[in-house]
């Protein structure tokens, strides 16, 4: 795709099916003989205008409006043309096959096509053109994918937040942080006969602890901005007949499951997406574990344990009416077992002790107590599940951010650290220290996607008098 970046570009930018508006938009250089074209008339810049979309023989095809936006000043830095027509798909694809026959056609006054290599867009093509002109960095273009894909109105917020710059600009003011630690190291390094001592005027100890500090407050928001955009997978497991089914359906407000007395009628995967403060919970019902000599039910077994051994959280259930039963009480113990032998080392397992309201006996101090059918636990259990996944209730600050993010994040934290070990062992480690630095830059860099090598020589220059 990098290589036809120079190509202007056409889509239908409106979702696929019918609607009362569709939009046709194209990118690219020199747009006024295609306007003129297709609209029959020059367009003022920014300026929504009615008029009739025609074909070659003047014939319109639609009526609707047109708004030109001249480079650089647009969504991609180049010239952008919108027309804004009624959205039958039927219309729009004339609509775009129109623009690609008038691109195409030979233009007297330029003695060229009206707008040679038209074609139509890859997908992301229009928000990758943003980036690449500068209008936005790589967050901010991974936040229009997030806003359109929001599926909870925090997660939506908080990406119109990251859409603004909110998260960008945290970024860049730990890079200007890291930078001016920077530019103090090489000058040491580079002026090690000088009297004054760069590091220690300027305190960069006390710097790269200021730093330190900033990048953890902007760590948090960016873990809680990637649980609203990722959310935590939790499964349901346990024994059949053990309310497990039960459960999902209370979460979830609905009868998404059957809920049977009949052990063993879960024999699949049974998952719905819930909203637990604006954060996604992805929640897996599964069959119940035991031994089985059903073939079918043996199937659902075997992906019980594959969906348990990919979660975030384990909700572990059992049978209060059942407990007091030793085979149930050993079964339950041999599955725990089992749950610690096959989960991923931090996956926490939640014990839930369902069916409270049918138990004779008290439930454990342990785990969650609850009753699908009352409804009692229920939001004592929405709480867990949000202190497993680490939310913290900050929505209004929090952006929305990716797995990606947090990764580089960590990655600048430890060079961070690192960097503060070879610090404390001044010239000694001077070449080590400025090296972390320069690491965690590039970290850094992996979330916008800016700021260059050569650019750091450019602030050193221009803020040491070097040439004395």
């Amino acid at each position: 795709m990098l290589a036809r970046t120079s190509d202007p570009i056409i889509a239908i930018a409106t979702a696929p099916g019918r609607g009362a508006v569709g939009i046709v938009r194209i990118s690219g250089p020199q747009m006024a003989p295609l306007i003129a074209a297709v609209c029959g008339r020059p367009l003022k810049a920014r300026e929504a205008t009615y008029l009739p979309f025609r074909d070659a023989k003047g014939v319109p095809v639609d009526h609707g409006l047109a708004i030109h936006f001249p480079a650089p000043h647009s969504f991609t830095g180049e010239d952008v043309l919108e027309l804004q027509a009624h959205g039958g798909p039927v219309v729009l694809q004339l609509l775009l096959a129109r623009c690609l026959e008038a691109a195409a056609e030979f233009d007297v006054a330029s003695g060229r096509a009206r707008l040679p290599g038209l074609r139509v867009a890859e997908p992301g093509e229009f928000s990758q053109r943003a980036f690449l002109n500068g209008k936005i960095d790589l967050a901010q273009a991974e936040a229009i994918a997030d806003l359109i894909d929001a599926s909870t109105e925090a997660a939506a917020r908080s990406a119109g937040r990251s859409l603004s710059g909110a998260f960008s600009q945290e970024i860049h003011g730990l890079l200007d942080a890291l930078v001016r630690l920077r530019m103090l190291v090489e000058a040491t390094l580079d002026f090690p006969d000088e009297e004054i001592d760069f590091l220690q005027e300027a305190d960069a100890i006390g710097q790269l602890a200021e730093l330190k500090t900033q990048l953890g407050a902007v760590q948090n928001r960016a873990r809680q901005g990637a649980l609203l955009r990722e959310g935590i997978k939790v499964v349901i497991a346990g024994q059949p007949n053990a309310g497990k089914s039960s459960l999902l359906n209370a979460l979830a407000g609905a009868e998404l499951a059957i809920v049977s007395s009949v052990a063993g009628t879960t024999r699949d995967v049974v998952s719905e997406t819930i909203q637990i403060h604006g954060v996604p919970l992805h929640v897996v019902d599964t069959a119940g574990l035991r031994e089985s000599i059903d073939e079918v039910e043996q199937i659902g077994i075997a992906r019980a344990w594959g969906q348990i051994e990919g979660a975030d959280a384990v909700l572990f259930l059992h049978d209060l009416t059942r407990t007091a039963l030793p085979d149930y009480a050993q079964a339950d113990a041999e599955i725990t077992r089992d749950l610690e032998d096959r989960l991923p080392t931090g996956v926490p397992v939640i014990d839930i002790w369902s069916k409270l309201d049918a138990a004779a006996t008290a439930a454990p101090s342990t785990g969650v107590s609850l009753s699908a059918k009352t409804g009692f636990g229920i939001e004592a259990l929405r709480t867990r599940l949000l202190e497993v996944a680490g939310w913290q209730a900050v929505p209004e600050g929090v952006y929305l951010a990716r797995a990606r993010h947090v990764q580089a994040l960590t990655r600048v934290e430890q060079h961070i650290d690192i960097a503060a070990e070879h610090l404390a062992e001044r010239a000694q480690s001077l070449d080590l220290l400025a090296e972390e630095l320069r690491l965690a830059q590039n970290a850094l860099n992996e979330i916008t996607g800016e700021f260059g090598a050569d650019d750091l020589l450019g602030v050193i220059f221009s803020r040491f008098c070097i040439g004395k």
